[in-house]
């Protein structure tokens, strides 16, 4: 069974849980603590990963570090994880419920890739456009690429609008090199 299925199963019920237990909004906040945790420090997350640290030394040092700032249903998740020989897939799974939990309460990631940076009002359209096409809630992250030269590209789950000069000046490059023009 692949990381992202057995991750995405133990998201999805721990997600029931939470919400049977009417802490859904603190474990979320207590997954993307956790995520951004491991993310700035590839050493607990080699740790987690090991199959040579014990059980016991991985459960001693997520105590240590995340039971004074999170959930304890939060800590016993891990606890069960680690238990179960998990602790490779912590992190993925912490990411798919974040996911998940996204997906209940109807709240869309997009991203724009623009060439310089986007003024409050243009983020506020382009999220305004996004809000209308998908509904719900819309989470925009921005970056700059002066390589795309004018332009931008938004991308929403799966899907790109590649508005960019770079992008055009490459199809046309590709289509006089093909005699098309």
């Amino acid at each position: 069974m692949s990381e992202l299925t057995v991750a995405s199963r133990y998201a999805k019920s721990f997600i029931e849980l939470a919400q049977e237990q009417k802490v859904l909004e603190y474990i979320k906040n207590d997954m993307i603590f956790f995520m951004h945790t491991l993310k700035e420090n590839s050493q607990l997350q080699a740790v987690l990963g090991s199959p040579i640290i014990s059980h016991s030394k991985k459960l001693n040092i997520l105590t240590a570090i995340f039971e004074p700032k999170v959930n304890k249903l939060s800590i016993d998740f891990y606890k069960l994880m680690i238990n179960k020989g998990r602790g490779d897939v912590l992190y993925v799974t912490a990411h798919e419920f974040v996911d998940q939990y996204n997906v209940i309460k109807h709240i869309t990631k997009a991203s724009v890739v623009s060439a310089t940076a986007l003024s409050a009002a243009n983020k506020k359209t382009i999220a305004d456009e996004v809000k209308q096409a998908v509904g719900g809630t819309v989470i925009l992250d921005t970056k700059v690429d002066p390589a795309l030269i004018g332009g931008f590209v938004l991308t929403i789950g799966d899907r790109q609008l590649d508005t960019s000069i770079a992008s055009s000046l490459k199809k046309l490059k590709k289509d006089f090199a093909g005699g098309t023009i």
